[in-house]
């Protein structure tokens, strides 16, 4: 490639992270504005003078419930929720592929096809079964379901696993390591980008989920963050924006954080599936 091109190939790429992170800037930079200026200067990205009294505002709340607690809540869903998902996925994906056994590819193939389910096909049965176990506005809709295995985590891990040799297990076998010990000392240790991928995926997706606490959640004191960032919305009164981009601002801040620690165990979770050993 030449000079000019790679000239050109940086720009264009520059000017494309440019338009994708602008929206991100836009939230900072609006979470820093005067309430009244947010939208009269839309497309600045400089304040005329930084308000950081909208992260204070932000963080003090509703009705006597700060934004600590919104964040402790989306905390406690998303960790347990997560460490629920990635364990009992690697134990499903342990089973289907390690172990032979009467209708093994009718169980997989159900479990792919649930995979193709639109979630709004399952949002109205799941109400009414969890409203009978008396689950309602607790976060126990948000968290026990996860516990029984993710289809598209079970997947990623088997064909992770596919890819170690079975001379492994044979091997704990003759050192006498039974189908547990084999998973835990052999199997578990070698998933590990695998493992770590799932979580991550995990702990986005619960972070960002809305909806299901939405339908789930009636008391304010149990929302998580991204049902708690609603409540700035008020339509008979002025909506406190400046204190909402602070907030969501806020709200980014695990989610980088994660990101930049594990992004290497992404790519070579994701590079490394779907190569059979």
């Amino acid at each position: 490639m030449t000079k000019s091109g790679r000239f050109t190939y940086h720009i264009l790429v520059g000017l494309l992270a440019l338009g994708m992170t602008y929206p991100i800037l836009w939230l900072v930079a609006s979470s820093l504005k005067p309430n009244n200026e947010i939208f009269a200067t839309a497309y600045s990205l400089i304040p005329s003078r930084l308000e950081f009294a909208n992260y204070v505002t932000g963080w003090q709340g509703f009705a006597g419930t700060t934004f600590a607690t919104f964040f402790k809540n989306s905390f406690i869903i998303v960790i347990i929720s997560t460490i629920g998902a990635v364990i009992s996925s690697a134990l499903v994906a342990y089973g289907l592929a390690r172990t032979r056994f009467f209708g093994q590819k009718f169980w997989f193939a159900c479990m792919m096809v649930t995979m193709m389910l639109p979630h709004d096909v399952i949002i109205v049965p799941q109400y009414v079964m969890f409203a009978k176990f008396g689950w309602l506005s607790t976060f126990k809709p948000l968290i026990v379901p996860h516990f029984f295995g993710a289809p598209f985590f079970i997947f990623l891990m088997m064909q992770f696993i596919r890819t170690i040799p079975r001379e492994l297990d044979e091997a704990a076998k003759i050192d006498g390591c039974s189908k547990y010990g084999i998973f835990f000392r052999i199997v578990v240790p070698l998933i590990v980008p695998a493992l770590i991928t799932c979580s991550i995926f995990s702990f986005y997706w619960r972070w960002d989920d809305f909806i299901n606490p939405l339908i789930y959640l009636n008391n304010p004191e149990k929302y998580p963050v991204s049902l708690a960032l609603k409540l700035f919305l008020d339509g008979e009164s002025l909506n406190n924006w400046g204190g909402m981009f602070a907030m969501a601002t806020l709200s980014l801040l695990p989610v980088v954080i994660v990101f930049f620690i594990f992004q290497k165990y992404i790519v070579e979770g994701i590079s490394t599936t779907g190569l059979k050993g």
